[in-house]
């Protein structure tokens, strides 16, 4: 791995450092806006008190951190790929070009050291899972996975009470920030209650500092924090969207890895943008989080 310099003087110095995952910035932003946008969320988590480093694999070499010409060919390369965990090896291997989902970024940030991780939302399990098996990696791999990831929730596309069971069974605690419900990405309040609260990023931080001295971070974490009530999805606005939605995917027979991006961009486009609009806010919402997280774990 290549870890940015700024990136390693804060580690080595016992800094604050978020990790931050890269596919949101080639495939699930607009060109060109997606390479300003990964700098906004770069610089909350610089504002939040924490060093960030946005985690890709650049010309087979994954990178903690990027500087400008390697942000650049995430940004606008459309060859760049998608890289889960079991895809990093053969990309690395070919000298390739992938951003990282929330598992490649959460495998190779607990690699360098990085505790914390910010994202958009969490993959899960999918409406059709009994008879696709169709699950992302993200849950298995926060099963194994020394990281707390600060989150949005799932969005509703996928099985959300499905998603919140393997989470249980896989040993990984999920806390709701200043929230009794799991957030449903687009919306503040997915309808499915939490076992835990927190208020605070002390309180976080505490629970951090438990784990450890439990021997429980072998774990990951998931900080659940809902997107704010005013920049959510009109509700109506999203149930409409997601039912039509869903109904043009069965008409058009999509299944297995195109059902997530034919249904984010059916989104986009029956909104008029508004869904993309509430991502990049929640995104930013939850970068300010995890280093705020982040650095009070610090000073612990």
């Amino acid at each position: 791995m290549q870890v940015h310099p700024e990136v390693a003087a804060a580690l080595a110095a016992g800094r604050p450092v978020v990790a931050l995952e890269s596919t949101i910035i080639s495939h699930g932003l607009p060109r060109p806006d997606n390479y300003r946008i990964a700098r906004e969320i770069e610089q909350a988590v610089r504002e939040a008190g924490a060093i960030p480093a946005t985690i890709a694999v650049v010309a087979g070499r994954p990178m903690i951190g990027l500087d400008d010409q390697a942000l650049q060919v995430i940004a606008e390369d459309p060859s760049v790929v998608k890289v889960s965990v079991r895809d990093l090896a053969t990309v690395a291997a070919r000298g390739g070009s992938g951003a990282t989902t929330v598992a490649a970024t959460a495998h190779l940030a607990a690699r360098a050291g990085i505790a914390v991780f910010a994202t958009g939302g969490l993959g899960g399990v999918h409406r059709q899972a009994r008879e696709s098996w169709d699950e992302s990696a993200d849950l298995s791999t926060l099963a194994g996975t020394p990281i707390t990831v600060v989150c949005a929730g799932v969005k509703s596309i996928l099985d959300v009470p499905a998603t919140l069971e393997r989470l249980e069974t896989l040993n990984v605690a999920v806390l709701g920030y200043r929230t009794d419900t799991f957030p449903g990405f687009y919306l503040a309040d997915s309808g499915h209650p939490l076992d835990w609260r927190v208020e605070s990023a002390a309180e976080v931080a505490a629970v951090l500092r438990s784990r450890r001295e439990l021997g429980t971070d072998r774990y990951g974490l998931l900080v659940a924090n809902p997107i704010p009530v005013a920049d959510q999805l009109d509700r109506d606005l999203h149930d409409r969207t997601l039912a039509a939605g869903l109904a043009a995917l069965a008409a058009e027979g999509i299944a297995g890895k195109q059902v997530t991006p034919f249904l984010l961009d059916y989104f986009h486009r029956h909104t008029g943008g508004a869904s993309l609009t509430a991502n990049v806010r929640l995104v930013l919402n939850n970068a300010r989080l995890a280093a705020e997280i982040a650095a009070a774990d610090d000073e612990s």
